[in-house]
């Protein structure tokens, strides 16, 4: 049971997901004294994006997501962005190893285990992509204990189903690393609520639809909620939100009138899953297999075939297969999209439909699948599967972010928080790597906008949550390996 509605409470949270709990838990962590509320449109928390079923589980370190590393002209890989994804990763494997020493998570195999990540192309092409993409990373500390192999017979040891029937005489290749994870972040945003909600200064709304966000005369934001099936309205003045509703949050930093937020629009993209819960076939598949994404989809569509372990018992999941609607959310409306256009934004959301006009003939073609169409993608990575076997599932829904740069709209991937001038109100959009990196984006806020707390009162209990806080795992091997065995040996991984 939470604690009653503060009239002024220091924080309040839109939407309770990953996001919300990782920054919720982060900082009642360092302070236990702030009062927070959250508000919440479902009947419960982490039920959107960060439902098992919503998203692929992976504990995205970079290690098989071949859209984190791009090809030069030369032929050689640039790492970049999958060395920031990867350190990103251990700072939240830091923070949930703290939160599992405090009792805050009795046992991590809830919601973390260890599960193989693979990459596995065919065609000379996408051999000598993946080859001199493992040269690249293999080099690196922080990708140590990658493998490398064009021989079927091992590949087959690895993931047996990729190779049962496939033809051998096609050139082949995998990288394998034995230290990636499957997530339910679910679970871990139960988790975190169930630990918050009975907190002393932690109130939880369920059921409340925020309706309006707006300055008050002293800087505060007044935050309007209405309840849903009585509609009475709730009413609090918040000295700092935190914005967390996943596709929703277009929708707050809009009604906010941020300057900041000026140009934003969202771009949504639904998905879909081939599922398969026969747990013999389950049991003959232990890897997240990641391949090439097809020329124009956008990231969050790179095809895989996933172990998953949910409530306990594993599953296999293929997917996702992209598609369009106008929702921002699985649960969202479909006047979501038309009611987020306006006369700031409307110019770069044509200027990125004609920019991407690939991505936008791609998801049509996704959209009018067929089954058998569908299931004729999953045949590229097991060849043998029975149609039978696997079930269609709708997966959450992404809001791709689209912004001006440089006087044009672009479409972003990835994850981006947007945030006021003095720094009193946040808001997280995007998708993929999302909530792999929440710990990060938790991180960066109480950074951004509580810095001088951070460098005075709260710096014990900083370093105490983060270890390494202010080491550079990129460049610092030593610091990076010790926080990887630290927190394994915590979250049994």
């Amino acid at each position: 049971m939470s604690s009653p509605l503060p009239e002024r409470p220091d924080i309040v949270l839109i939407g309770a997901g990953v996001m919300s709990a990782s920054f919720a838990a982060l900082i009642r962590s360092l302070d236990p004294a702030l009062s927070i509320a959250a508000f919440e449109t479902l009947d419960a928390c982490g039920l959107e994006s960060s439902q098992a079923w919503n998203n692929a589980g992976t504990g995205h370190a970079a290690y098989c997501e071949l859209n984190y590393t791009s090809q030069r002209p030369d032929g050689s890989v640039d790492i970049s962005k999958a060395l920031d994804v990867n350190t990103e990763f251990d700072i939240s494997r830091q923070l949930w190893a703290h939160w599992v020493r405090e009792g805050w998570i009795d046992d991590p195999a809830r919601f973390i285990r260890t599960c193989p990540h693979m990459s596995f192309v065919w065609g000379q092409k996408n051999v000598a992509f993946l080859r001199a993409r493992y040269d690249a990373m293999s080099a690196h500390h922080c990708f140590a204990g990658m493998e490398y192999t064009e021989d079927p017979d091992i590949i087959a040891q690895w993931a047996p189903l990729v190779m049962q029937g496939r033809d051998r005489a096609q050139p082949l290749a995998a990288t394998r690393t034995m230290a990636g994870t499957d997530v339910d972040f679910g679970a871990l945003t139960r988790a975190l609520f169930g630990r918050l909600a009975p907190m002393g200064g932690m109130s939880v709304q369920y059921r409340h639809q925020v309706t309006g966000l707006s300055r008050e005369a002293d800087g505060r934001w007044r935050v309007t909620a209405r309840e849903i099936g009585t509609g009475k309205t709730v009413s609090v003045s918040a000295g700092f939100v935190f914005v967390g509703a996943g596709g929703a949050a277009l929708k707050m930093l809009q009604a906010a009138h941020l300057p900041e937020a000026h140009g934003y629009a969202g771009f949504p993209v639904s998905g879909q899953w081939l599922r398969c819960d026969d747990p013999d076939l389950a049991a003959r598949h232990f890897a997240k297999v990641y391949g090439k994404a097809a020329v124009g989809s956008p990231p969050m569509s790179v095809p895989h075939l996933d172990t998953r372990v949910i409530d306990g018992r594993r599953y296999l999941l293929f997917g996702p297969y992209a598609g369009f609607t106008t929702k921002f959310l699985k649960r969202g409306s479909w006047t979501d999209l038309p009611g987020a256009t306006r006369p700031d934004n409307i110019l770069p959301m044509l200027q990125v439909g004609m920019d991407n006009v690939a991505l936008v003939k791609y998801l049509v073609e996704q959209v009018v699948q067929s089954d058998s169409q569908r299931f004729s993608a999953l045949l590229d990575y097991y060849p043998d599967a029975s149609q039978p076997q696997w079930q269609r599932a709708v997966a959450g829904q992404r809001v791709q972010i689209i912004k001006k740069e440089n006087g044009r709209g672009v479409l972003k991937f990835g994850t981006e928080i947007v945030r006021a001038g003095d720094n009193s109100l946040v808001a997280v959009l995007g998708a993929s790597p999302g909530a792999s990196i929440a710990g990060s984006i938790a991180l960066q806020v109480a950074e951004t906008c509580f810095g001088d707390r951070l460098a005075s009162e709260w710096r014990d209990a900083l370093l105490k949550i983060f270890p390494f806080y202010g080491r550079d795992f990129k460049t610092d091997a030593e610091a990076c390996m010790a926080s990887r065995h630290d927190t394994g040996a915590v979250l049994h991984i």
